[in-house]
């Protein structure tokens, strides 16, 4: 039988694409891709359905819900727009993330659990959707085979940026590399390192000339060439994280190795209690000088939320 169709809808953001990308993935079904961006008034709207909203998308997404998929999983506002236009045309729906109008326009919501949003259609998890599993970092772990070379321990550095809920700034950075950085030099280890979009210009420099002394890797942009992020989380031994990213700390914590978070305490608001809830779960510990080793459970919500996908939605091949 031939897998079942299925478009991933959003609009293109990193964050959102992944997610989307990862939950079909994680069903085993084949996905075409939309990425979209309305037309106003409607993407200020979204994912309110205002008066021809079915054109909100353009001329080739309107005519393609006229052979809608089996299933639709949207991400973000505009998927979730986009993702009510095909439940419309008689496709099943998945929303991802919290939508801020009621839930059950669409057959199921996966939404964080420190969103608090709560229904008897809605999915809770723990963090985010994303692909990183055993197979994921096992493929990682061949593809870049040059990180076996570097030193053990190996301590995965991964920095953000500033949000509304945390800043992430030059200080914050230079607090956390004067308690990370020495530790790594008297073990003998190496730092492998990576940013994301959001992180500061002279954060980017302070990371470059702090780590020019250590044996290991820096990546902090394009220039470098390409990002080496699947596989630092591949070949590290632990992994040491800026407080700002939900994604971010979820991927690290679906690793097998201790994740260690720079001052969870200055984090407000909904972040917040999703950080508190992994240290309460002793996936995540505060950075300190020790950095010393502990157990770890893996974090994979993303296989149990396909799972209850597959059951509620009874999507059989």
């Amino acid at each position: 039988m031939q897998p079942a169709r299925v478009w991933t809808l959003s609009d293109g953001h990193a964050g959102n694409l992944r997610q989307a990308a990862a939950l079909a993935g994680a069903l085993g079904l084949e996905a075409h891709d939309w990425q979209l961006d309305a037309r106003m008034p409607w993407r200020l709207a979204a994912p309110r359905a205002l008066p021809g909203a079915r054109g909100a998308f353009g001329a080739t997404f309107a005519h393609a819900l006229a052979q809608p998929p089996r299933l639709a999983i949207g991400c973000g506002r505009q998927g979730a727009l986009a993702t009510r236009l095909a439940g419309a045309a008689g496709a099943r729906t998945v929303q991802i993330l919290d939508p801020r109008i009621d839930p059950h326009h669409w057959d199921l919501v996966v939404a964080p659990g420190h969103d608090g949003l709560r229904g008897d259609n809605v999915l809770t998890l723990l963090g985010s959707l994303h692909p990183v599993d055993d197979a994921w970092l096992a493929a990682a772990h061949a593809s870049h085979p040059a990180l076996a070379a570097l030193p053990g321990p190996r301590t995965a550095l991964l920095l953000g940026g500033p949000s509304r809920h945390v800043e992430f700034d030059l200080a914050a950075f230079e607090r956390l590399a004067a308690t990370l950085l020495p530790r790594i030099t008297a073990e003998g280890g190496s730092l492998l390192a990576t940013v994301s979009r959001r992180t500061p210009l002279d954060v980017l420099t302070a990371l470059r000339a702090r780590a020019a002394d250590l044996p290991g890797m820096c990546w902090t942009g394009p220039g470098d060439g390409a990002n080496p992020y699947a596989g630092l989380l591949a070949w590290a031994d632990r992994i040491v994280c800026s407080a700002d990213s939900v994604n971010m700390l979820s991927e690290a914590g679906a690793t097998r190795v201790p994740v260690f978070v720079a001052e969870p305490e200055r984090v407000r608001g909904r972040p917040r209690r999703f950080i508190d809830a992994l240290l309460a779960r002793g996936r995540v510990r505060a950075l300190d000088a020790a950095l010393a080793p502990f157990d770890v459970e893996p974090l994979r919500e993303t296989a149990r939320i396909a799972a209850l996908v597959r059951e509620r939605l009874d999507l059989r091949d």
